[in-house]
């Protein structure tokens, strides 16, 4: 059997949701010979699945030269297909973002008008909207942030469609969806969708409140390192929109830089399981646009995990 580095340590556990975890002695398998005790935390809590985690505390950390003996793996499937709807109808003069224009829905050609250009008895109507890009459900690609990089007609179509995916579920009051939050999750190749909850206020005053939810620099940087395809929220954005974030952007910068879209302003994310859906929000092939409307869906194909931690 092969040789390679363990560490042994202790740890104690805080829960956001109140309780505590403490262990010693613990041993996880490392990559190499020296570990961070943020990376190390991050770690624990993957190797154990645990949720809902607020502070991870390290000591007594020793490196140890032993024998791998394995990890462990789940798999639970089920039945049956649904879709579920994750989009906000788009309808006229809505508000999307305080302060940004709403868009307008009219007629280009009515139906009385167009029998003039038809045989009797055939009739169409054809509608016209005007509207900024950042408007409902929304996807942005990376030009949107970082200029000369991938509009929407740029992007593959395998970083917005039928994507393997993964449902976070936010604890409630919770701002700010940290490196340890996610580190219970394998995102991969895989769509990282938040569930906050705070779509519950879409088209109010309150979505755009400063306390609105948001994916932290680090928890989005753990997220770009760990090569996530697309990141989703159910916020008004993926970053901090409050005052004190002085127009900082670092969720942005770091996904779209590593060229992973963010899809924001999503809704109906308390339908779906943990795992065992895939998640598509494809929007038209506009050339020199980085951001647009998407029609985003799920498909749960019924496998379900567990929300246990």
């Amino acid at each position: 059997m092969d040789e390679q580095w363990r560490v042994q340590f202790d740890a104690e556990v805080s829960f956001v949701n109140g309780g505590g975890l403490r262990t010693e002695g613990f041993r996880l398998d490392v990559p190499g010979r020296e570990i961070t005790d943020d990376d190390l935390a991050a770690l624990f809590v993957r190797h154990l699945g645990l949720l809902m985690v607020a502070e991870v505390r390290i000591s007594a950390k020793t490196m140890i030269r032993e024998p791998h003996k394995g990890g462990r793996a789940v798999n639970t499937a089920g039945s049956g297909r649904r879709l579920v709807e994750l989009s906000h109808v788009i309808s006229d003069g809505m508000t999307t973002l305080p302060g940004w224009p709403g868009p307008r829905i009219s007629d280009w050609l009515t139906y009385a008008a167009s029998r003039e250009r038809y045989a009797p008895g055939t009739e169409f109507h054809v509608a016209r909207i005007d509207m900024i890009a950042n408007t409902g459900t929304y996807v942005d690609t990376p030009v949107h942030r970082w200029a000369g990089r991938e509009d929407l007609s740029g992007m593959p179509l395998d970083r917005l469609a039928d994507l393997p995916a993964v449902l976070v579920r936010v604890p409630a009051d919770t701002r700010a969806v940290d490196r340890l939050m996610l580190a219970p999750y394998q995102v991969a190749g895989r769509a990282v969708l938040l569930h906050t909850g705070w779509d519950a206020h879409f088209g109010t005053e309150r979505y755009g409140a400063p306390k609105a939810p948001y994916l932290s620099e680090d928890g989005a940087r753990a997220l770009a390192e760990a090569g996530a395809a697309l990141v989703g929220i159910d916020s008004i954005n993926i970053d901090d929109m409050s005052p004190a974030a002085n127009g900082v952007r670092p969720a942005h910068s770091i996904l779209l830089a590593a060229g992973i879209p963010v899809v924001e302003h999503l809704t109906g994310l308390a339908a779906l399981p943990p795992t065992g859906f895939r998640f598509t929000a494809a929007p038209p092939m506009v050339a020199g646009m980085g951001t647009f409307p998407v029609r985003a869906f799920a498909l749960v194909e019924g496998v379900r995990g567990s929300d246990a931690r």
